[in-house]
Formats: C-alpha cells, sequence, structure tokens
C-alpha cells in the first residue's frame, strides 16, 4: 500500500512513521510512505498557502488552489488512491473504518490540515472524511498519525501473529472491549493471576474470556 501524506510539516511524522510496526511494515516492502509538501504548491513567491476567511473571523484558511494541485499531484503518482480528510467535520473514526480502508487494494492520500481549517471547496476532491474525537488539535498530522497507525497493522504480514488483529477491541462492532490479559509474574504487589487462566484448559479460559469481554459505553 503506497500512503502519501499532503502536509506542511513532514518532519513531525519521522518519530512515528520509522519505528516500530509502521517501520517494519515499510521495511518488508508492505507499504511505502511517501509526503507532499503543501508548500511546493503556494501561490506567489512567499508560496502563500493560506488566507483570511470571507465573512471574517480569526486566524487563516488554507486556500483551495494548493491542496487541489497537491491531491492532483498525489493522484498521479496512485490514480486510484483514496484521498483522506481529517477534520471535526467528519464521521467519527472507528475500527470497521480502518478495516476497509486497509482491506481495500487502493493507496491513501492522506490531507493534513492546518490553521483554523481549510476551504470547504476542497471537499470534491475527498473520498472520506474522518474525525478521530471530540477535542481540537492544531493540526491534521496527528489524526494522519492515527489513521496511518490504525491501517497499517491490519495490513497481511504486519502483526507478528496470525489472528492477533481479530482479537482485540473493538473488532466486532466497534464497540466490544478486549478482555483483560497478565504475563508473568504469578503474584505481583498481593495481586494474582486469575485462576482460570493457569488451568490450561482452554474451553474454560475461552468462556472467562468471553465473560470479560464487554462493550464500551462511552
Amino acid at each position: 500500500m503506497k500512503i502519501q501524506i499532503i502536509t506542511l510539516f513532514p518532519d513531525m511524522f519521522t518519530g512515528v512513521l520509522q519505528n516500530s510496526m509502521l517501520w517494519r511494515a515499510q521495511d518488508r516492502g508492505i507499504v511505502s510512505y511517501e509526503y507532499v509538501n503543501l508548500r511546493d504548491f503556494g501561490k506567489g513567491p512567499r508560496r502563500q498557502v493560506d488566507d483570511t476567511p470571507y465573512g471574517g473571523g480569526d486566524g487563516m484558511l488554507l486556500r483551495p488552489e494548493p491542496i487541489v494541485a497537491s491531491i492532483e499531484t498525489a493522484k498521479q503518482n496512485d490514480p486510484g488512491a483514496l484521498v483522506i480528510l481529517p477534520t471535526p467535520r467528519g464521521e467519527t473514526y472507528k475500527q470497521s473504518h480502518a478495516k476497509r480502508l486497509a482491506a481495500n487494494n487502493h493507496g491513501l492520500i492522506i490531507i493534513c490540515p492546518r490553521y483554523e481549517g481549510y476551504d470547504e471547496r476542497i471537499i470534491k476532491w475527498v473520498d472520506h472524511s474522518y474525525c478521530i474525537g471530540n477535542y481540537v488539535l492544531t493540526g491534521g498530522e496527528l489524526p494522519a498519525m492515527v489513521i496511518i497507525d490504525s491501517v497499517v497493522r491490519l495490513l497481511p504480514g504486519v502483526l507478528g501473529g496470525e489472528n492477533s488483529a481479530e482479537i482485540e477491541s473493538f473488532q466486532a462492532d466497534d464497540q466490544t472491549i478486549e478482555f483483560p490479559q497478565y504475563t508473568r509474574p504469578e503474584t505481583f504487589e498481593g495481586e494474582s493471576v486469575p485462576p482460570v487462566l493457569l488451568t490450561g484448559n482452554h474451553a474454560e479460559i475461552a468462556a472467562w474470556r468471553k465473560s470479560h469481554s464487554h462493550k464500551d459505553q462511552a
């Protein structure tokens, strides 16, 4: 899978994408990360990418021309790629979205908004808009990292265990939370591992795990 990131701050991604499973996926040729610097498509000698909003208000908005030009450039590299926009106006991002993005045979182009947002007219070039939570961030880089992490870890060959992704939280219906898990030592600070997990009885362990999974009520 090719993932292209449209951003004013490509250096923000280095520490995340060059470590752990996200780096391993790239090293194995499962995914590639490419950056499209929005500043390269700015207007005029100062390569301006933002301007004041019509109707007044504080802050600056990203202009549509640089964003659309950067999308079209990314599309030249991967014509079938899906364009993703992290935005508070988008659908709440869930595990089911990550699974669908990982299962499709297309690359991703992820736009990282900045300042007070973007000119709404860019939506015509966007395939999916997602909101990762009801809070405000400085820009779209962190949501882009969240989306990338959630998708890449689901690609075949990235996780170590064959069924690792299938037994995690939110897999069934975006609400079921994974059962509690324990490792050595058997007793720690007076707290012991539940006895059923020490029996070796797979049926009883499976029943315990099912009974201790629950649905997130938040």
